[in-house]
């Protein structure tokens, strides 16, 4: 019997002791977020690991930081290859014209392409000679960079808008128009029809202010793309300063205005393709856009408004004056404007859409002080940044060496008010620099460190990333205001440590945006790394790291 009874008691001990820690577990998230919830099971997860990768900490190696006066754009530039021309020229007098993607492309994104490739079959003789162009796919803030470095110097540019040739005047290259519109875009914001109107209801009006101001106010999250590098961004900044001090866009007031509407901005886009991804997956309410896009995508059309903002985007003609090829340009621009009108139509060019621009007539050296504007006040809180570096053996000789270099020349962009550290991996993880504000002893540290990077072994990637994010949620103890961010910069396919699905719920979890740079990698892998919270992948070649980088630290850094 008394056995009988210890067994009855035993078993009510365990009964008791199941509902008890059973009630602690359901219980325990009573009145959590489901994303308070997920972060805590990634923070779980990451300890975990950490335990298990357990890094080492390695002495940090001093080195000295020189900024040098020289040129320095000129060999951040990459050499262009010839996959950059979309149409080749047919003789031997031609000219050539660097163009923006949307009218070099194909389909609906091709005017300028199929005017080329129209112009060349044409079989057009100026003094004798058959003439022809070459066309190149080259971005409007690189249409500025290339010319300006000396780097490359082409014959003309087409740029999206004025903008960039004001800024490439006010760097010292002088030009001549041939054609001040080859042909009409907008710029615009892409919003929903609920959005547009709540807009109008709680501010009267849904314009670049009211979005501005209903950002500002928490209400909404708008997205554009990086003033350095899109046409489309850069007009929106000019725009959105303009809209809290007309005609002075550099004063105390425009600057206070673009900082608190900066404060709910998640990130800036490299481009457009990154900004409507993210907007598919919900990260915006509304997004900056040019018209051609929008009114050929029958889903956007349909189901959302175009707000049209700024300049509008002319897509001019001009020659660099160190060109000879006058009379092939004009002979162009004439070709296009006799023979193009049902194509632009067609593509979604030349439309009335009922918009006057009003904005001031701001120069080229005004524009150039907003873009670093942009860049002295976009983070209202500073960022803590690891960068993850690969050092395994594939790495060896070119990689490592530009690697090296890449991220060295690049520091100066860097905003020193930031807190930076770095991991290095291969077989295992080392803590090569712990974060810390990137003043003149940390970037000296930086540099040193960099310069004495080895390497060997395997690829444990997403080892070093967790690191990496462990790192930066101590420092975040001590900074709670920061805004968080890694870099991982990869040349192989992991073969060692955790994987990309051991880590991905991790990376969601704390949404920490990953950006990535890889060296002939597994660029799937590491865009899936990337696109889980609104990074970007660079499928960097050797030679164009530097400048995909300074881009990059201008856009988040």
């Amino acid at each position: 019997m008394k056995a009988k009874n210890v067994t009855i008691v035993a078993v009510l001990a365990i009964v008791v002791a199941v509902l008890v820690f059973g009630g602690i577990s359901l219980t325990r998230n009573v009145g959590k977020s489901q994303k308070t919830i997920s972060r805590e099971a990634a923070m779980e997860t990451l300890e975990k690991y950490c335990k298990n990768i357990a890094a080492q900490e390695a002495e940090p190696v001093k080195g000295q930081v020189t900024y040098s006066d020289e040129n320095t754009l000129y060999q951040e530039l990459p050499e262009l290859k010839d996959d950059s021309i979309v149409v080749h020229e047919n003789s031997a007098n031609y000219a050539e014209i660097f163009a923006s993607s949307e009218k070099t492309g194909t389909g609906t994104d091709g005017y300028l392409r199929e005017m080329a490739e129209k112009f060349n079959r044409a079989g057009i003789v100026i003094n004798g000679e058959n003439v022809s162009v070459r066309i190149r796919t080259v971005s409007s803030g690189q249409q500025v960079d290339y010319p300006a470095s000396g780097k490359y110097v082409p014959d003309a540019i087409s740029p999206s808008s004025e903008l960039s040739i004001k800024m490439l005047n006010a760097k010292g290259v002088s030009t001549t128009d041939i054609d001040s519109s080859l042909i009409t875009n907008y710029a615009g914001i892409v919003v929903s029809n609920s959005t547009y109107s709540t807009l109008v209801e709680d501010y009267g009006s849904a314009d670049v202010k009211t979005f501005a101001q209903a950002t500002a106010d928490g209400k909404i999250t708008v997205g554009y793309t990086n003033p350095f590098t899109s046409a489309t961004g850069m007009n929106f900044l000019v725009t959105l300063l303009d809209s809290w001090d007309s005609g002075n866009i550099l004063s105390d007031t425009a600057i206070q205005g673009f900082q608190s509407f900066q404060e709910n901005v998640p990130f800036v886009a490299m481009t457009t393709g990154q900004m409507r991804n993210a907007a598919e997956r919900g990260s915006f309410d509304a997004f900056v856009l040019e018209y051609q896009v929008y009114i050929n995508d029958s889903k956007l059309s349909k189901n959302y408004r175009f707000i049209p903002f700024g300049y509008a985007h002319t897509n001019p003609l001009t020659m660099l004056d160190t060109s000879d090829k006058k009379d092939i340009l004009d002979a162009f621009a004439k070709f296009c404007k006799e023979n193009g009108a049902e194509l632009a139509a067609k593509d979604g060019f030349n439309a009335d859409i009922g918009y006057m621009p009003s904005l001031p007539d701001y120069s080229g050296a005004e524009l150039m002080s907003a873009q670093q504007l942009y860049k002295e006040n976009k983070d209202t809180q500073p960022v803590i940044c690891v960068f993850v570096t690969d050092v395994s053996g594939s790495m060896a000789g070119e990689p490592l060496n530009t690697l090296k270099s890449s991220l060295i020349n690049s520091m100066q962009y860097i905003n020193t008010n930031n807190y930076i550290g770095l991991v290095t991996y291969n077989d295992s993880v080392t803590v090569s620099l712990p974060i810390a504000p990137f003043d003149i002893n940390q970037q000296s540290y930086f540099k040193g460190t960099v310069e004495s990077l080895s390497v060997s072994g395997g690829t444990a990637t997403f080892d070093g990333l967790c690191a990496a994010l462990k790192m930066i949620e101590d420092k975040l103890v001590e900074v709670p205001e920061a805004k968080p961010m890694v870099f991982v910069l990869s040349d192989g396919e992991t073969n060692r440590g955790y994987s990309l699905d051991d880590v991905k719920d991790i990376v969601s979890g704390l949404n920490i945006p990953v950006y990535t740079i890889g060296y002939n990698a597994n660029i799937e892998a590491l865009s899936a790394l990337s696109d889980i919270n609104e990074g970007v992948c660079i499928n960097a070649n050797t030679d164009d790291v530097i400048y995909q980088l300074k881009q990059l630290f201008n856009a988040n850094m």
